[in-house]
């Protein structure tokens, strides 16, 4: 029996409609995953060519030449010193916050960064203060009043591309704003970028010509990417660091090799200029147009990316609209409280390089009808 308190707690969640569950939403068009260039639909390897497990951790028996190679080959197209393989963007962002921040240490973080980073600070021995969301002058305030102890580092932590606003971190004016500070550090989470911002899918910091100003970059696989794992970017002694100090990477199991080659079949892919980039950019073009003509404009947050937002307050009224969605056959999810603010509860469409034109005017298409036919909402 679960006891009483977690029951109550259970309960809560019924109650206010905010309950979550695993749910297979099988043969609807795809609005909902990661899966932005439809990477993860295109077959890399037969699975009996390689040994199904990596055996250990990585400083016993689960190292290998393919991890040597990949992270040369991660660095290489990144234009960073070195780059160190974790097996999820989760592991990478909780093992280096909690690592590199050391007791009276100070970080400095965006409100709206991802769980997997809070989790890092918490873990950490260090102070932490977060700033409004996107606001130079609130992050400059606080640096100003509490980033000046000759005895502390300092670490600023954002976001490039946020995962449940769709909108990019002001990157340039951070990095600016952190040079003036010698004992700053800026550590960027790419998660949504990787493999969709930029020329060849290379991230916003590298995009703005950045990556000598961040001190380590998270990039993650499990997303455009189609694979699974990430890889923290940084200075080959910042690697070094969190290979004998990071206890999400030394006390794991490595990742099998079949990972390793979807990984670096990606990055092939990218090299090569992929015609899938191009085709998810004019998606997104093509779905804000039509955002404008639907009338939605007030409704759908401005965004340039692949994670388009829909405000729709009340779990119960966005659970509605979702539904009247997946009725038509289109998987596009609602994002409740407490998940996000209440008030600020939302559906969230993923747009794909193979979503069609035609698909993205019927999806909205019927969120208009349905938040006519609903005007309480």
């Amino acid at each position: 029996m679960l006891p009483d308190k977690l029951l109550r707690k259970l309960g809560m969640r019924h109650f206010s409609g905010s309950m979550r569950e695993l749910k297979v939403n099988e043969n609807l068009i795809d609005f909902a995953s990661n899966d932005y260039l439809g990477f993860s639909k295109i077959p890399v390897l037969e699975e009996s060519a390689l040994p199904h497990g990596a055996t250990g951790s990585r400083l016993l028996s689960g190292h290998s030449k393919a991890f040597e190679t990949l992270e040369k080959r991660i660095a290489h197209f990144h234009k960073s010193e070195s780059a160190l393989i974790f097996n999820s963007g989760y592991d990478a962002n909780l093992g280096l916050i909690s690592s590199v921040a050391q007791r009276g240490d100070l970080i400095l973080y965006d409100e709206l960064v991802h769980a997997s980073i809070r989790d890092g600070i918490q873990l950490s021995m260090a102070r932490s203060l977060k700033f409004r969301h996107n606001d130079i002058d609130h992050l400059k305030i606080l640096l100003d009043k509490f980033g000046q102890g000759t005895e502390q580092e300092v670490y600023v932590i954002t976001e490039s591309v946020f995962s449940m606003d769709g909108d990019q971190a002001p990157l340039e004016k951070i990095a600016s704003l952190i040079q003036a500070h010698k004992n700053a550090y800026f550590i960027v989470d790419e998660a949504h970028a990787t493999g969709v911002i930029g020329e060849k899918g290379e991230g916003l910091v590298q995009h703005l010509g950045l990556e000598n100003e961040v001190f380590a970059r998270v990039m993650t696989y499990g997303k455009a990417m189609g694979g699974h794992g990430a890889a923290v970017l940084g200075s080959f002694d910042l690697m070094q660091y969190l290979i004998n100090y990071c206890r999400s990477f030394i006390y794991t199991t490595a990742l099998p090799p079949q990972a390793l080659t979807v990984i670096n079949a990606a990055y092939q892919r990218l090299e090569n200029g992929h015609v899938n980039i191009a085709q998810l950019h004019d998606v997104i073009q093509g779905f804000n147009r039509l955002v404008v003509q639907n009338g939605l404009r007030l409704r759908f947050r401005e965004s340039d990316t692949a994670i388009q937002i829909c405000i729709i307050p009340g779990n119960k009224n966005v659970r509605k609209v979702a539904g009247q969605l997946q009725h038509n056959g289109y998987d596009v999810r609602a994002i409740l409280s407490p998940t996000v603010p209440e008030g600020q509860e939302r559906l969230r469409l993923c747009l794909h390089s193979y979503n069609s034109i035609d698909d993205c005017e019927r999806v909205l298409q019927i969120i208009a009808k349905s938040l006519k036919k609903n005007e309480q909402v």
